[in-house]
Formats: C-alpha cells, sequence, structure tokens
C-alpha cells in the first residue's frame, strides 16, 4: 500500500509540471519577469530576440503594473511576441521616435539579432589571461 502512494504522489507530480506551454506567470512583476527569463532560455535561439524586445515593449507601453500583468499573464512565448508587435505598430503610429527608425518589426528584430550576434564575436581576450594560465611549460 505504501509503495502504492508513493507512485500514485509521483505521477501527480511529474503529470502536473510537464502538462501545458508554458505561460508567463502574472502574479507579480517579480514573478512575471523570473517566468519570462525561464520561457526565454527555453525557446529556440532565432526566437530569443523577438520574444525579449516584445515583454520589454509591452512593459515600458504599459507602466502600470495591474495593465502589464493583465496583458501577459497567462500567455504563451508567441503570444507574448504577437503582443508586442501590436505595440510596435501602435507606438509607431503614435510616432514613438525609437520605433521611426525602423519601417517594418521584422527589420527591427533582424538589427537586434544582428547586434546580439556581433556582440558575442567580437569578445576580445583579456591580456591578463595569458598572466594567470594554469597550463605549465615544463
Amino acid at each position: 500500500m505504501r509503495i502504492l502512494s508513493i507512485i500514485f504522489i509521483s505521477t501527480a507530480l511529474l503529470l502536473s509540471t510537464g502538462c501545458g506551454a508554458p505561460e508567463v506567470s502574472g502574479r507579480s512583476f517579480k514573478s512575471s519577469l523570473r517566468s519570462a527569463n525561464k520561457m526565454k532560455s527555453r525557446l529556440p535561439q532565432n526566437l530569443r530576440v523577438p520574444f525579449e524586445l516584445s515583454y520589454w515593449a509591452i512593459r515600458d507601453y504599459y507602466r502600470d503594473n495591474k495593465d502589464f500583468l493583465d496583458i501577459v499573464g497567462g500567455k504563451t512565448s508567441e503570444e507574448i511576441i504577437e503582443a508586442g508587435k501590436q505595440v510596435f505598430l501602435t507606438r509607431k503610429a503614435d510616432g514613438f521616435a525609437e520605433y521611426q527608425k525602423y519601417s517594418t518589426w521584422g527589420e527591427m528584430i533582424s538589427k537586434y539579432q544582428q547586434e546580439r550576434q556581433d556582440q558575442l564575436i567580437k569578445r576580445k581576450r583579456d591580456p591578463r589571461d595569458a598572466e594567470n594560465s594554469v597550463i605549465y611549460t615544463l
């Protein structure tokens, strides 16, 4: 009987954690940020930048925590990206200076993806690293 209850509890825990698509938590800003970071880390590389830009564009547009949490709470990554695209179009039409540089959402995303790739490529070695090498010459 004891083994049966352990199996039942284990199965219930596994099913409760593995079901459904991950969603952004809408309880508080801190929990939404935590869940958004977790979602971003699990996304394919080509969707991370659009997701991140969308999340912060929505946050910038909806400064009130309640409004922001109502918008992002319970949304999947695809829904967040779509909402971010709508915020981009709305703010571009309103004349927001940052978005006037780009003609389309795709152009902005490709620019930021290129910047992210350039940051990863241009890492230079620190000259102090050569002095602190653990490889000894014999």
